[in-house]
């Protein structure tokens, strides 16, 4: 078993295609089936089976892919630890919710290339359940949700906190309590969202069940509040990143309480330098 063959199941595993991964590793499709053939053989079980024109993970790939990118992820740490002059460089993997690749991180990821030019940069947006369960499995460096809770694997600490504004179009009624929102459509994330879960809590008391409709993009939920079609709840530095924010009215309540965005990295990964000093901008811009 070489480190290559478990990179070659690492790329076919997230590509579902021996002919793309061969691309990414920069090699023909040929040698990865043969490696990949050799490894099955010396393991005595199928890890990968056809799926139409493409292979699908086995139940046991399942299992030895998390072992690849554990012990992947332990050689480029092992690396790093014995180069006592290193500087940040290599690939950062981060991991987003929308409302932090679309507010605050772009000046910040800006900022960084800035410092960091040898470091390249790969920003993935998703739904924070998601963005965990691939920093478990090593598919990212880190992670920046909103809430998202304790995972056994991850450590955290908390970036900054955002305040939320409940928006409605400029030309609407205007929200005074939460019993204005009766007869109205509220225009949320799916559900597992923290800022779905806060307006939730915030009507729970209140005796009237207003239409919900989800959407999974801050764009559309934004837009369809600009014409009209409902209110949202949403994080007050995300708005200044929409063209349509001018047409919106902003209401604030305390009972909305401030929702925390917190950094996520795997315990197991003890030294990565361009991960820390991405953690390092981040006290340093929001501390």
């Amino acid at each position: 078993m070489e480190l290559a063959q478990l990179k070659m199941v690492r790329a076919v595993a997230q590509t579902g295609s021996v002919a793309q991964a061969a691309l990414q590793l920069h090699c023909v499709p040929s040698n990865i089936t043969t490696r990949i053939k050799q490894l099955e053989s010396e393991l005595g079980t199928p890890l990968f089976i056809r799926a139409g024109r493409g292979l699908a993970i086995s139940a046991a790939g399942e299992i030895f892919l998390d072992y690849c990118e554990r012990i992947l992820a332990l050689v480029d740490e092992s690396k790093r630890a014995v180069d006592a002059n290193a500087i940040p460089r290599g690939t950062l993997r981060i991991g987003a919710v929308e409302s932090s690749a679309s507010g605050r991180l772009p000046p910040l990821l800006a900022e960084y290339h800035r410092r960091y030019p040898d470091v390249s940069l790969e920003l993935v947006t998703g739904a924070w359940a998601q963005l965990l369960d691939d920093l478990q499995h090593h598919r990212l460096d880190v992670a920046l949700v909103a809430a998202g809770g304790k995972r056994t694997k991850l450590e955290q600490s908390v970036v900054y906190s955002e305040r939320l504004v409940l928006i409605a179009s400029a030309s609407s009624a205007p929200i005074h309590s939460a019993e204005d929102l009766a007869g109205r459509t509220l225009l949320v994330w799916p559900p597992g969202c923290p800022y779905r879960a806060a307006l939730e809590n915030w009507l729970k008391p209140h005796d009237f069940k207003p239409a919900i409709a989800s959407y999974a993009s801050w764009g559309t939920i934004i837009g369809c509040v600009s014409a009209g079609i409902g209110v949202a709840l949403a994080p007050e530095g995300i708005l200044a990143r929409y063209e349509q924010a001018n047409q919106l009215a902003s209401y604030r309540f305390d009972e909305l309480a401030a929702v925390d965005n917190l950094l996520f990295w795997h315990k197991d990964t003890q030294r990565h330098l361009a991960r820390d000093a991405f953690a390092g901008l981040l006290r340093e811009t929001f501390g």
